[in-house]
């Protein structure tokens, strides 16, 4: 079996997560080594060969737009701001980039983890909601969310190798942790928009984001030299990115990128956008200090010592969804 093949779809790296979970050790070995060095360098990467089914993405699509569809009235009954909106729908302005005032031009449904761990603390993995008109809509959110979930161990395995730690040391944090499936809709634009963008420049909270396609062109990515280039992966690749408790776990050695969605041309201003990214987070108790080895010696960690929990509901407070 010869899967491996690192090609570039919009300037970020491609990769067969085959060539990781069924090669040989060789093989294992080059997977590990360009995945590390994408997220070295620009902090993205699309993954193909992952074996979710094309079926189950476009029931979630399909779901999701009818969810969106429904009046303001009906979905607002689902909104969960006690919950620090963390489930069920958050509607237009609540959201917005982290030091921006500017809220995001989109609404969203939050799907949480299915299996909490034994033991959890209720405010930590508060329960998901079940919309009575859409009753398939979460059903299959948290189908997708299980697979996206497996999926992000396998890259974060091949993470820990390519940092020289245990090939399971995220599994148990991964597996049962804090983690959120996104259903992104940013309707149509009616007028002149204040802002360029749909949802400004910023950078994941989380460990890794697994970003299931999109409806339309609009996410961008800013390199290193500072220059913007749009992303736009094929349909059956996952774009995976490094978020801020992975490059903190990581001193700064994994780099979470900044990125944003800009407004489509005017010529597409009629038509609805759809994302479906998935947040991979860890148990709350997990501690993102920087991992030792990766601290140069006679210097001291990037960032201050925190737990993922604290971390999280540190940056919820900042974008807006926790008070």
């Amino acid at each position: 079996m010869d899967h491996r093949q690192v090609s570039l779809v919009a300037g970020i790296p491609t990769l067969d997560i085959r060539t990781f979970t069924q090669g040989t050790d060789a093989e294992k070995s080059a997977f590990v080594k360009d995945l590390g060095n994408a997220y070295e360098s620009i902090g993205f990467a699309a993954i193909h060969g992952h074996g979710i089914p094309d079926d189950l993405i476009s029931k979630l699509y399909a779901e999701s737009a009818s969810f969106f569809a429904l009046p303001y009235e009906v979905k607002s009954q689902y909104a969960r701001p006690e919950a620090n909106n963390q489930r069920g729908f958050v509607s237009m302005g609540v959201e917005h980039a982290k030091g921006s005032q500017a809220a995001d031009l989109k609404e969203f449904w939050q799907v949480g983890q299915p299996t909490p761990p034994e033991g959890y603390e209720p405010s930590h993995f508060p329960t998901n909601e079940t919309v009575s008109e859409r009753p398939e809509f979460q059903a299959t959110a948290v189908q997708a969310f299980e697979a996206l979930e497996d999926l992000g161990r396998s890259i974060l395995q091949a993470i820990a190798l390519h940092l020289e730690i245990e090939e399971s040391y995220f599994d148990e944090w991964v597996r049962g942790g804090n983690s959120i499936l996104r259903a992104i809709h940013y309707p149509a634009i009616q007028q002149e928009p204040e802002s360029a963008v749909r949802a400004g420049q910023h950078e994941d909270i989380n460990l890794i984001t697994l970003l299931v396609g999109a409806s339309a062109a609009g996410l961008e990515v800013l390199r290193h030299d500072n220059q913007w280039i749009p992303i736009t992966a094929l349909p059956e690749h996952i774009v995976v990115n490094v978020g801020d408790m992975l490059q903190r776990l990581t001193n700064h050695r994994l780099k979470s990128t900044t990125h944003r969605v800009v407004n489509p041309p005017r010529s597409e201003w009629g038509k609805p956008r759809f994302s479906m990214p998935f947040f991979c987070h860890p148990q709350p108790a997990m501690r993102l200090d920087a991992l030792p080895h990766l601290v140069p010696e006679g210097t001291e960690p990037v960032d201050a010592p925190i737990s993922a929990g604290e971390y999280l509901n540190e940056r919820l407070k900042e974008i807006g969804l926790a008070k």
